[in-house]
């Protein structure tokens, strides 16, 4: 039986959470410019939150749709 550590981290690989990681100085540098200056700190947890929270959820459901199309795929499979 798999630990939850083993879980989490099949998880987190299934859904790509390092590009979300990646994506986050995006976000930030998005929120500086529509602010016209340094966002707050609840704004920057509250955008950390959405980003990671949007794009997990987004990536989950990609790979809920698409796995029977993505079980023919040898890139994929």
């Amino acid at each position: 039986m798999k630990s939850f550590w083993q879980k989490l981290r099949t998880t987190l690989e299934m859904i790509k959470f390092e590009h979300t990681l990646f994506a986050l100085p995006f976000a930030f540098l998005g929120a500086v410019l529509a602010a016209d200056g340094l966002p707050t700190g609840w704004q920057i947890i509250w955008i950390t939150a959405a980003m990671i929270g949007a794009r997990s959820a987004a990536m989950t459901f990609n790979r809920i749709v698409d796995c029977d199309i993505d079980a023919e795929n040898p890139r994929t499979a």
